[in-house]
């Protein structure tokens, strides 16, 4: 495909943006927020956790939310996606609301308003308490229970200062962590408990969205819209060989359809069902429960787009003595010439995000979209400081890359709404604390100081000018 070379001019009202999560960014604060998972898996694997880095302090968005709104405006936010805290809220999981936690969020959605920043809120990232978790987390039905009361509180507490609403960010990742590949608590290897999982976030999704529209027939005023956040890697098959392009299509269904189908159209993909089947993984489940996913779809898509899937068929054959996995139909692939971000292990590859916005017009009814998260951590960052500022120009030529993509997409008829970098100050990563930077704005983590990069300073001027002069791709990552 060939990019044009020229201003790129972004449709009127776009959402230039970043995001994090409130267990990434917060810290603990003082309104007796309750332990969550990661307290647990600190608990248990302190040396799982780069440098020893807890998710105690991380940002301390908790306490300098003032200031850092003021950030996110010096660097051209007009919406920002956060999350809101299930432990900070309801401490034990149930319960009684903490109204602390309450003023707390109301004062911050208020200050963000107050500058100018449509706050998008995101009901789940990754932060079960550890009260749900001590039940069986996901695996439990008593806790889709709790969640749905947690977002009908949310709902109801916050409705008239946030924008739009998201039931989860990436519901992929506790699967794949906590069940499959040991990099989230409960670390366990059982893909039918994972799969289980699946289904009860799924359907947790649906009966939140159903609170919702509960919640929005009392207020009709309110424009707000909820959805979901999937992170969607566009599946590549090594070769046109029918082999090649059968790995490809498990892949698909088993990382990207399982999420996506249910939530957009209601309904899961019939091969993976079958397939499910055939390894005896169905999840339990009711008619009235495939009633409310049927009808509870999302109003609104976020798309985290970070790097393609490539696969190929496997070319050994299946240990059948090893616990079932996706992987027992596909291997992975690494394409030959690939652009590569060493520090994060992903390849770099722009065109993704033009194919998977493709994929969303074509097969889900080009719902209402936007880029909810892209990004590029790189590590020791400052090796790139400059007069006490980073000189981050390969994020930025990343940034340019992605959105040139992006704008075709956009020109090409993708109902794509904004574009959120992940993220905004340097923020604490899952066990990898702060070995990698994502950042708008570098931080200091001795002494909490914020200073706006290179990056930051391209980003306003991207939102004021709502588009910037595309000279190529940027090659030098």
């Amino acid at each position: 495909m060939k990019l044009k070379t020229e201003f790129l001019s972004f449709p009127e009202d776009f959402w230039w943006g970043s995001a994090w999560s409130a267990e990434q960014a917060e810290g603990r604060g003082n309104t007796g927020k309750g332990r969550t998972q990661w307290d647990m898996s600190w608990d248990a694997h302190p040396n799982r956790f780069y440098h020893g880095v807890n998710t105690d302090v991380t940002t301390d968005f908790f306490n300098r939310y003032v200031d850092d709104i003021q950030l996110m405006k010096q660097t051209g936010h007009n919406s920002f996606r956060l999350s809101i805290s299930w432990a900070r809220l309801f401490p034990q999981g149930a319960g009684e609301v903490c109204a602390e936690a309450v003023t707390f969020y109301r004062a911050m959605l208020n200050e963000m308003v107050a500058a100018g920043i449509k706050p998008f809120a995101n009901l789940y990232h990754f932060d079960m308490p550890e009260e749900m978790m001590k039940i069986g987390g996901w695996e439990n039905r008593a806790v889709v229970d709790a969640y749905v009361n947690f977002c009908a509180t949310c709902f109801r507490e916050f409705g008239d200062l946030v924008f739009h609403w998201f039931t989860f960010n990436e519901p992929l990742g506790p699967v794949l962590g906590g069940y499959m590949e040991d990099f989230h608590y409960p670390n366990v290897i059982d893909f039918k408990r994972g799969v289980q999982v699946g289904f009860n976030t799924i359907l947790a999704s649906a009966l939140a969205i159903k609170a919702f529209k509960e919640h929005q027939n009392i207020h009709p005023d309110r424009s707000s819209k909820i959805g979901i956040i999937l992170n969607l890697s566009p599946t590549y098959p090594r070769s046109e060989n029918p082999l090649d392009v059968e790995a490809a299509v498990y892949a698909d269904l088993f990382y990207n359809r399982s999420f996506l189908d249910p939530s957009v159209k209601g309904t899961f993909p019939e091969k993976l069902v079958e397939t499910l089947r055939l390894h005896d993984l169905m999840p339990s489940h009711t008619e009235k429960d495939l009633c409310d996913i049927r009808e509870n779809t999302v109003q609104i898509l976020g798309l985290n787009y970070y790097e393609p899937r490539r696969v190929k068929a496997r070319s050994h054959a299946v240990n059948p003595q090893s616990p079932f996995m996706p992987e027992w139909y596909f291997e992975s692939y690494v394409m030959p010439g690939r652009k590569f971000n060493p520090h994060r292990g992903w390849e770099i590859y722009e065109q993704g995000i033009y194919d998977l916005c493709i994929d969303i017009r074509d097969n889900y009814g080009n719902i209402e979209s936007f880029i909810s998260e892209s990004g590029m951590g790189v590590s020791n960052e400052e090796r790139f400081m400059r007069d006490g500022q980073v000189q981050d120009d390969y994020r930025i030529g990343f940034i340019q890359n992605h959105l040139a993509y992006l704008h075709q997409a956009i020109t090409d008829g993708c109902n794509i709404k904004g574009y959120h970098l992940w993220t905004f100050i340097d923020c604490w990563s899952w066990i990898n604390a702060y070995k990698n930077r994502y950042g708008l704005v570098s931080l200091d983590l001795a002494t909490q100081q914020r200073t706006i990069k290179k990056s930051g300073e391209f980003y306003q001027a991207l939102s004021r000018d709502n588009g910037f002069h595309f000279n190529g791709l940027y090659v030098d990552f």
